[in-house]
């Protein structure tokens, strides 16, 4: 079917099928002033409902043997022209994936997407922020929107509450459906008994997004609800989050900062946006030592990432045990963006999500949740998410380059610093 009808038409199908992944409201992914694409019967999987509250679209053959299980909300409806967190950015994903070929057409029975969820209630959202904030930013967003509600700027369209709905709707039926692919897998034996990965492709982002309000893109803390979920929807009480994004997760590091049983990590670089993320903030009273921050030098590069990895994120959490991970995947520290410098290549985004996979599968049946945060240039934010959906596959990078020209990571040393003071601040 692709060769008869050409990849440009096979392309706009896949992406018609993620835009439809959020039940309300239903839009096709095209360019404004457009034709919005035909849909494709066979790729929309067997309707099946969660028993915790959000639809999702998945049958049980999905949920036994899907290796990876992903989530579009692509969020069309909140756009500005000419500001980096675009309307562009899901869809350049989706793209890269179509070119990569990793889509359920051509991965059955391994990659799955995860069809018809619905958006979050206000309550939901309500678990991590204030009733006076979300009740606030739906009537901002219907009675004077468009307008720019901080400095960065982070803007409100009329539309702009419900697709950040969508995206925290994608998040919560991602756990659901992992949860339910551990559950139906509870016979298997070795390997195969760890759950599939999920990965949300939501937007807009949402790690900076304070208890009381919006900041930095962010409207809504999307990880922040999903760890909520699923403690209160699933009784998985322990979570940890690793933070990858260039920026901290200063949002997602507040909501959380008296909670002994979040355990939030950020490994961001120094002096960034927000200028939070010190690596004196370990969190507050019973959450005192649950949150680890890690800011690292301009130009660290891939053997830093790695780094933190090996030496604070993996002990962190052998000695925490979760029960669930969930990562806010920015893809901002990729060497091409331009809103900041950390020299991330697209294989680094490959070796972490293979590492953070195989740390979810010794630690807590595999259970694991990527959700999309920063990352601003069109090609690197598509090449850095396919490289993670290969590694969650079992496939190499496809990291075709190495030395970049031009590309100098910082004096490891510094990182070395950084590194041993997070280590001895959190005994690790």
């Amino acid at each position: 079917r692709v060769g008869r009808e050409g990849p440009t038409t096979a392309r706009a199908a896949m992406r018609a099928a993620a835009a439809r992944s959020a039940a309300a409201p239903a839009v096709a992914i095209t360019r404004r002033g457009g034709t919005p694409s035909t849909s494709r019967r066979e790729l929309r999987p067997v309707r099946a409902v969660s028993e915790s509250g959000s639809t999702f679209v998945l049958d049980d053959s999905a949920l036994r043997t899907s290796k990876l299980i992903y989530a579009a909300s692509p969020g069309l409806g909140h756009f500005r022209p000419g500001h980096p967190e675009s309307d562009a950015r899901v869809p350049a994903i989706l793209d890269a994936l179509f070119d990569a070929n990793l889509t359920p057409t051509l991965r059955p029975g391994e990659l799955a997407l995860l069809d018809g969820f619905r958006p979050a209630t206000a309550e939901q959202v309500m678990t991590v922020h204030t009733k006076n904030y979300v009740k606030g930013l739906d009537v901002l967003a219907r009675m004077r929107a468009p307008l720019d509600i901080d400095a960065a700027p982070t803007y409100l369209t009329k539309d702009s509450y419900h697709e950040a709905l969508n995206g925290v709707g994608a998040a919560l039926a991602l756990v659901d459906a992992v949860v339910a692919s551990s559950k139906a897998r509870e016979n298997e034996t070795g390997s195969d008994k760890n759950a599939a990965a999920g990965f949300g492709l939501c937007r807009p982002p949402g790690h900076h997004a304070l208890p009381r309000g919006a900041m930095g893109f962010c409207l809504f803390g999307t990880v922040a609800a999903a760890a909520k979920h699923a403690q209160q929807q699933h009784g998985l009480q322990k979570v940890l989050i690793f933070d990858f994004d260039v920026h901290h997760g200063n949002g997602t590091n507040d909501i959380f900062r008296a909670d002994k049983d979040v355990l939030f990590i950020s490994a961001h670089e120094d002096g960034s946006f927000p200028g939070t993320g010190k690596a004196s903030d370990v969190g507050d009273d019973a959450g005192k030592g649950a949150t680890i921050n890690v800011p690292l030098p301009p130009g660290s590069g891939d053997a830093a990432a790695l780094a933190v990895l090996d030496d604070i994120v993996i002990p962190a959490a052998v000695r925490f045990q979760p029960d669930l991970i969930l990562i806010s995947a920015g893809y901002d520290a990729h060497w091409m963006d331009p809103l900041a410098g950390l020299h991330y290549k697209t294989g680094t985004f490959h070796r972490l999500s293979v590492k953070l996979k195989e740390l979810a599968d010794e630690l807590c049946g595999g259970k694991i949740v990527f959700l999309l945060e920063g990352g601003y240039d069109l090609v690197g934010l598509g090449e850095g998410v396919s490289d993670s959906f290969r590694a969650l596959l079992g496939d190499k990078s496809g990291e075709t380059c190495g030395k970049i020209d031009g590309l100098v990571d910082a004096d490891f040393e510094k990182v070395r610093k950084v590194l041993a003071q997070a280590k001895a601040t959190h005994q690790l």
